[in-house]
């Protein structure tokens, strides 16, 4: 379940796989639509009658990108064939082309006749029905097709002349050298395109493949012709000068860093990027394979992973890219003033377990941190720029609506009332839910300063003071000197759940404790103690026995998998406690233990096999990503200032 290579502009977003098959293509959205579903597109060497897809044992595949830029440099060897492919793939970051420069190297000593073939599975609306595909003779390609979704795919040299030697359309079409040339088909269709090439002894050609994206067939068509008019070589160019002029502006000073550190920081910035769509949503994952567990995706917005990305990027210089993150919440915010679980990237609400109804009684399907973490970010941005225009754009739309929820969502005693944790798999009140309710009032209470609104910096100032306070009284467990996972008052009854969850690192992180306050150093040294993975691989665990894709009962020894975000917590809470240069190391070092563990392309996943360390669940995803990126953040402003 990985995908080792993602390319994307913001529209158009195209995933690879550890095989280089193109497994994903979403558009006119990031997350929405994929015209994929994970059915690969797949690529064949023919010489004489012999067949070879690159995918098979008989092939050494590299994958890589070059450095900071959204440019693969890849390569697929047959050493038993003598041949090698060399892939520099970019979606482009003006157009929506998605395409493929390919030297194709003779290493024999004989001239040789080759066929390439490109074949195409797609599923056009996630679904595959209805689907059209057609050979277009005038522009020398195939178009894939269906309402709105437009995909032209063509070939041709680096100057723009066409290569296309050969092709067919149909149900389950096979490569070869004399196809049926099946000009139209509809339904679910396949189709192959074939470049016909012949390679002098220990020479190499290249061979340009494309694919353009639309709503109609002018656009596909307008985008070929240009294409085909510049060429791949000022593609690749203007591609690279683009992602490079990008990195440019990051604000840390991370020339501190080591090389490896510094490519892996930009490299999650780059990933960051293409999972974010045109339209502010900032996706959690676009990877398909996770359908396998649970029949559905992570490609949706998380408000609360996009508070947390955003502040990632606004750290790091990206203030102005978040902007629209922050317009997607306000126009998706719910009537009580509170976001929903999730939602589509075009806004639309998105698919849920969470129930409306409790013991017979309306109850809001909600995760309170989502709410709270929007306005903290909020208030992160504005501190970054002091755009107070921008503030006020959204003020009466989002900022006092969700303060006002948050300062009256709560019981007598103080504590919000009873809302979904963060993981999604119980219901209650939480350390991590509760520190995140107390960051969103201090941002709105800052933010009501700002806009000079003293009923909402009361209410929200009465709010804090009231739920603080209940939190130590009931979160905190004096006996054993931890806080603990959560509390319930639902059902007429006390229920507390003392379990130790990594997720308590938002007592610190969301400016509610200090990290130096004794009792959160003492709940995150328990986390260290009782959630660290006891394998060759490390690593935190989210809690104790944790089910989610579980690989071992061996709970004493692996609580539960390892995930990235759980263990970059810890680091960030061992950099912010250290007081000299020597003590940042320990965060450091954890630091470098997630750099290890990243795919040999600089992705991220979710968790990893607590004994093999493979990628599990998702990859990449983009919380892993930004919280890699914050906690080296976090790392670089500590040492400068130390």
């Amino acid at each position: 379940m990985t995908r080792h290579i993602v390319l994307g502009n913001g529209k158009l977003l195209v995933n690879i796989d550890k095989w280089m098959q193109v497994r994903d293509i979403y558009f006119p959205h990031v997350g929405q639509y994929n015209h994929l579903i994970g059915h690969a597109h797949r690529i064949a060497v023919l010489e004489n009658n012999d067949l070879s897809w690159i995918n098979e044992d008989s092939w050494e595949r590299q994958l890589g990108y070059l450095n900071e830029t959204l440019i693969t440099d890849s390569k697929a060897i047959n050493k038993s064939r003598n041949l090698e492919l060399h892939f520099n793939e970019n979606v482009y970051c003006e157009d929506n082309i998605f395409f493929r420069k390919i030297i194709v190297k003779n290493k024999s000593d004989y001239r040789r006749k080759l066929r390439l073939c490109f074949h195409h599975d797609f599923h056009l609306y996630s679904d595959g029905i209805g689907d059209t595909a057609l050979y277009h003779p005038k522009h020398d390609a195939i178009i894939h097709y269906k309402r709105s979704s437009y995909f032209l795919i063509g070939l041709c040299s680096p100057d723009g002349k066409s290569m296309f030697s050969d092709y067919n359309i149909g149900r389950d079409v096979e490569p070869g050298w004399n196809l049926a040339r099946n000009p139209i088909a509809q339904g679910s269709v396949d189709s192959i395109v074939c470049a016909d090439i012949e390679i002098d002894r220990n020479g190499e050609t290249t061979i340009c493949y494309f694919i353009t994206a639309g709503k109609s067939f002018d656009d596909v068509f307008e985008l070929k012709e240009k294409f085909a008019k510049k060429g791949i070589e000022a593609h690749l160019q203007h591609s690279q000068m683009c992602q490079k002029g990008w990195l440019a502006t990051i604000k840390p000073n991370i020339a501190l860093l080591d090389e490896r550190m510094q490519q892996l920081y930009k490299r999650s910035l780059l990933i960051i990027k293409t999972q974010i769509d045109h339209e502010g949503a900032i996706i959690a994952a676009n990877d398909s394979d996770n359908m396998e567990f649970n029949r559905d995706t992570y490609s949706y917005v998380w408000p609360r992973d996009g508070a947390l990305v955003a502040i990632a990027l606004i750290k790091a210089g990206y203030s102005d890219m978040t902007k629209k993150f922050f317009e997607f919440c306000s126009d998706v915010l719910y009537e009580e003033g509170c976001l929903l679980h999730k939602y589509n990237p075009d806004k639309t609400l998105g698919s849920s377990w969470h129930p409306w109804v409790l013991n017979g009684k309306f109850s809001l399907p909600i995760q309170e941190d989502q709410t709270g973490l929007v306005l903290h970010a909020l208030w992160i941005y504005y501190q970054n720029t002091e755009d107070k225009d921008f503030i006020r754009k959204l003020y009466n739309k989002l900022v006092k609506p969700m303060g006002d929820f948050l300062s009256k969502y709560r019981y007598d005693n103080g504590l919000p009332k009873e809302s979904f944790d963060l993981w999604e798999e119980r219901r209650g009140i939480f350390t991590f839910t509760t520190s995140a309710v107390l960051a969103g009032l201090i941002a709105a209470d800052k933010l009501g300063e700002l806009m000079k609104d003293k009923k909402l910096c009361k209410d929200c100032n009465e709010g804090y003071e009231i739920i603080k306070n209940s939190m130590i009284s009931y979160l905190y467990n004096k006996e054993k000197g931890y806080f603990r996972r959560g509390v319930s008052f639902e059902n007429d009854q006390i229920a507390y759940d003392d379990s130790i969850d990594s997720s308590v690192y938002g007592l610190f992180e969301f400016g509610v404790f200090d990290a130096n306050d004794e009792k959160v150093a003492l709940t995150m040294r328990k986390v260290r103690e009782l959630l660290w993975v006891k394998t060759e691989i490390g690593g935190i665990a989210r809690y104790y026995n944790d089910n989610f894709h579980q690989k071992s009962k061996e709970l004493g020894k692996v609580p539960g998998n390892p995930w990235f975000i759980c263990t970059l917590w810890y680091a960030k809470w061992l950099i912010r406690i250290a007081k000299n240069k020597e003590d940042l190391q320990e965060g450091l070092k954890i630091i470098n233990w997630a750099a290890d563990h990243t795919l040999p392309t600089g992705i991220f996943s979710e968790q990893m096999h607590p004994h093999t360390g493979e990628a599990l669940s998702v990859s990449p995803l983009t919380w892993s990503h930004a919280e890699f990126v914050d906690a080296l953040t976090d790392y670089v402003e500590k040492l400068e200032r130390l």
